[in-house]
């Protein structure tokens, strides 16, 4: 027998909800209402994806069984899941709460920050404006942004790409940060004046500021706004109608509250944070089927030659020889003898990821409103992944 919507949501809500604040006595309705028309200072955004199901019943059975088992497991609110498969948007939904104060169920469309897949989504652009000849990878990123002073060594696009460019990561204070920058080079300000961590292509150093350095270089190759540039080069074509860079001020319709755990494991709102202090590589925001479609168009081909699209799945090497499993804005990890594509992010009020798999089967995106869930997200993909073409009679 199919497990219905309702008993998915008081599965989730039981173990999400544990040890709150306030659990509601009486649970909504499954599914949230239409949204109400958009007030005018509401954000410019295209319109919703509701639920969509082109797989067969055993498949979304067992697939929603996985989910709201991880769900109930990991102690998370809400859970927005997207599959894309054969060229196409074949699953989406919502699973427990956006908004547990509010009792507002979380949605196939319901908008979530994108934390660290937003890294991908710029790598995609840099290697669109290589494609061009407007950026030159092996250059120094100075040429493209002369706000960033010169350093001891020089350091380029692709090594910024690749976590390579000695660009220093989060201090301690640095975040959550509610401090709004209104440019991508006032951002530089934060890090641009140290040094650097280790001469470029020696060392490897997971840097979300290397990233906003990407988004100088990118707006002065392109000679627009970073903004401007990511939704051209990326939002449209891809059809990603719900994103945009993350922004606290706008209405935007079908957003998620953030959650995280406190010190005795209840659950409590997770800080404030305004995360326009580095939109390239943590400051975007979307959708599950949104990050499902870009999968799909970078995999086929719609965003990226062929020879950009196997230069993102290389893994980036030191001058000596090291690694650390990342490519150019993805992660590659070797699982069961093929090599798998994805990314992952994590901020206040999200854990994110997008699989690709061995970039040509199943796209899953999985998008949760409860920071510090990790790795569970990438085996839970990987195993919807996996039951999106299987044997249907196996799947049950």
């Amino acid at each position: 027998m199919r497990l219905g919507r309702r008993a998915l949501l008081v599965a989730t809500l039981s173990a999400a909800v544990s040890g709150a604040a306030l659990v509601p006595s009486a649970l909504p309705a499954p599914r949230s209402p239409a949204p109400p028309p958009r007030p005018g200072a509401a954000a410019e955004v295209g319109p919703a994806t509701g639920p969509v199901s082109r797989l067969p019943v055993a498949r979304v059975e067992a697939i929603e069984v996985v989910v709201v088992n991880e769900i109930a497991r990991r102690g998370i609110p809400g859970l927005s899941l997207a599959i894309g498969h054969e060229g196409e948007l074949v699953f989406a939904n919502g699973y427990g709460f956006a908004d547990i104060e509010n009792f507002v169920s979380a949605r196939a469309d319901t908008v979530y920050r994108m934390a660290s897949l937003s890294k991908t989504i710029t790598a995609v652009v840099a290697l669109q404006l290589a494609e061009k000849g407007r950026l030159d990878l092996d250059a120094p990123a100075r040429r493209y942004c002369p706000a960033f002073p010169e350093k001891r060594w020089p350091l380029t696009p692709r090594q910024l790409l690749g976590h390579q460019g000695g660009i220093r990561h989060y201090r301690d204070g640095e975040r959550p940060m509610t401090r709004r920058f209104g440019s991508t080079e006032e951002a530089l300000d934060l890090f641009k004046d140290d040094p650097l961590e280790f001469e470029p292509d020696t060392g490897i150093l997971y840097s979300t500021y290397g990233y906003t350095l990407l988004g100088c270089v990118i707006e002065g190759a392109a000679g627009r706004p970073f903004a401007e540039v990511v939704r051209e080069a990326v939002f449209l074509p891809a059809g990603m109608t719900r994103s945009q860079p993350d922004d606290v001020r706008p209405l935007i319709p079908n957003r998620a509250r953030g959650y995280t755990r406190d010190g005795q494991g209840l659950l409590v709102n997770s800080d404030l944070a305004d995360t326009s202090y580095k939109v390239p590589g943590g400051g975007l925001s979307g959708t599950a089927p949104d990050l499902a479609r870009f999968g799909l168009a970078l995999v086929s081909g719609a965003l990226l030659e062929p020879e950009s699209w196997a230069a993102m799945r290389t893994l980036q090497r030191t001058r000596g020889g090291q690694d650390r499993g990342h490519g150019l804005g993805l992660v590659l990890e070797e699982h069961d003898g093929t090599t798998e594509v994805w990314k992952d992010g994590g901020q206040a009020g999200v854990s994110t990821m997008l699989y690709l798999g061995a970039g040509e089967g199943p796209v899953v995106a999985v998008l949760a409103n409860h920071e510090g869930v990790g790795m569970p997200l990438l085996s839970l993909a990987r195993r919807v992944a996996q039951l999106v073409v299987a044997d249907p009679d196996a799947a049950r």
